[in-house]
């Protein structure tokens, strides 16, 4: 897998400060997409157990709340065995952080295990997905944490629990 971006500090994609991971790779090529160079996954560069390391070492203070991946596509079929990875290791070492995670799949083939081999795997580490592709015809910029109406933000353990999505109505206003 190839990343486009690690950012230090993001407070627009998800709660309180955070990591925020863009992988490179993404199928869907949303109209008016706000990063179309992530579309190529072979944009940026390779991603290791060096980002792995960096992106640990940037989750440890305090004061940082957890980590957003973002696209690109993290839940491309080709993307899926390195973010794993990561979300393991971030579960493992610090875990009181949150994981967000923005897709333009939905949750339901996801959690079916209908998108690439890790789908559910990967889906059961995070907390919160941010669900279904950007339509332009749907833009809202008062949105939080999503750009268009059609985009979810969904509490994931709620949701793997009870097998109906749940919303993580408090992010929703």
């Amino acid at each position: 897998m190839n990343y486009a971006d690690i950012k230090k500090v993001d407070v627009a994609n998800g709660p309180g400060v955070r990591v925020s991971l863009f992988v490179s790779g993404c199928t869907h090529r949303c109209e008016a997409c706000f990063n179309p160079e992530t579309w190529d996954f072979s944009y940026g560069s390779p991603f290791g157990e060096e980002e792995i390391e960096k992106i640990l070492a940037l989750l440890a203070p305090d004061h940082i709340r957890g980590l957003s991946l973002l696209g690109g596509e993290p839940f491309e079929p080709d993307n899926q065995s390195a973010v794993l990875d990561l979300v393991r290791r971030v579960r493992k070492e610090l875990p009181g952080k949150s994981i967000w995670c923005y897709s333009g799949y939905l949750f339901e083939g996801l959690a079916d295990g209908k998108v690439g081999d890790h789908s559910r795997v990967l889906l059961e580490q995070l907390d919160v997905l941010v669900d279904g592709p950007f339509v332009l015809a749907k833009k809202d910029l008062g949105l939080r944490f999503r750009g268009s109406s059609n985009q979810r933000i969904i509490d994931v353990p709620v949701s793997l629990e009870t097998g109906e999505v749940r919303l993580a109505e408090e992010y929703m206003q």
